[in-house]
């Protein structure tokens, strides 16, 4: 039993300490993803250490303080993202109208075609906004039924699992469609006027992952996001951005486009919100995503029901509040942060001019 338990705690261990190291290969880059599990084994592993092992000698006491340093690093990584953290946006205790913009971010699974049910949990929520991801023609279509309650689109059809659509009730302003890394996958950036005349500065986004049948590393995703978080970095404009990021909330690139941006998490505090995989409960995290700069104050969020595909919506209320969030910095980058950022980008020789920034 105590080689057993050997061997599961140096397993877990390998586990926890190999995402410190930065290499971007996907094997490396996935281990960020199920913290939320590593905590729970690693709870589980402890209990049946205290249980089965002698501790009449020093392995045992050894393996147990491992298994808790263990623990404790996950935890600290996915614990903002529950209710025992401070939030880190306020939430809107009233809200009129004119300022509130619901926005949904669905990645639709290309193959599924139930487009009838996202379509439902469009009009039941009143979104304002609708992003849709792996989205086809098929799926356009099919979601152009919407176009007579949210007539201002941005559209993409694309059949490789990375197209894209917007659908607003809205109006959009200088939409563009951009291709910032690779040449097949593309983000949407446009200006979003709200009923109080206010202009929301927009950008959707849906890199490519680092997997087995996609990008072996994650440069490219890593790339998209910070060279996003570049542009933003100077921003004074109201901002949201969202989309399906295919990284976990509490990556280590997630947190680097957090404090390169200045963009806020409505999350934190709040919940994980695991939108992928649907069908799996077990293996579930967050990879959409919705972030904003601090002139937004949260209504509600949160994960709608399953309509087919591998992925549940993200449906979120905010309100414009601008001067509400003054007192909550989000986070903040030092040297190394700006310094491995640009590292990020140049890897892609790509820049943060290339990313389109709307102008009111």
């Amino acid at each position: 039993m105590l080689l057993i338990l050997t061997f599961f705690t140096l397993v877990l261990l390998l586990a926890t300490v190999l995402p410190l190291w930065h290499n971007p290969h996907w094997i490396i880059r996935s281990l960020d993803f199920p913290r939320l599990q590593f905590a729970i084994l690693a709870f589980l592993l402890l209990f049946f250490q205290l249980w089965f092992v002698d501790s009449g000698t020093w392995l045992p006491w050894l393996l147990i303080f491992v298994t808790c340093c263990i623990t404790a690093w996950q935890l600290w990584w996915i614990l903002p993202y529950t209710f025992l953290w401070p939030r880190e946006v306020s939430g809107a205790s009233d809200c009129r109208p004119d300022y509130r913009i619901c926005i949904i971010t669905a990645n639709v699974l290309t193959p599924n075609r139930n487009a009838r049910a996202l379509i439902r949990l469009v009009r039941q929520h009143r979104a304002e906004i609708l992003v849709t991801l792996e989205s086809d023609q098929l799926w356009q279509d099919q979601l152009d039924g919407l176009l007579s309650d949210m007539p201002y689109t941005i559209q993409c059809p694309l059949d490789n699992l990375y197209g894209m659509h917007v659908y607003s009730r809205l109006p959009l302003e200088q939409p563009e469609i951009a291709f910032l890394v690779e040449k097949n996958v593309p983000s949407m950036h446009t200006m979003v006027r709200l009923p109080s005349g206010d202009a929301v500065q927009m950008h959707f986004l849906h890199p490519a992952p680092p997997g087995p049948t996609e990008n072996e590393e994650s440069a490219e995703r890593d790339a998209e996001l910070i060279v996003v978080a570049r542009r933003l970095e100077t921003n004074n404009q109201p901002v949201i951005v969202t989309g399906d990021l295919n990284d976990v909330a509490w990556s280590a690139t997630s947190r680097l486009f957090r404090k390169i941006s200045g963009l806020l998490d409505p999350r934190v505090g709040r919940g994980m919100f695991n939108t992928f995989h649907a069908k799996y409960p077990f293996l579930r995290w967050p990879l959409d995503h919705i972030f904003h700069s601090r002139h937004f104050t949260v209504v509600e969020i949160q994960r709608l029901p399953f309509f087919g595909s591998d992925h549940f919506a993200l449906a979120t209320t905010l309100c414009f509040t601008p001067g509400q969030n003054t007192n909550q910095p989000g986070l903040k980058p030092d040297a190394s942060d700006q310094s491995r950022a640009q590292s990020i980008i140049q890897k892609k020789d790509t820049h943060a001019k290339e990313v389109p920034a709307p102008k009111d």
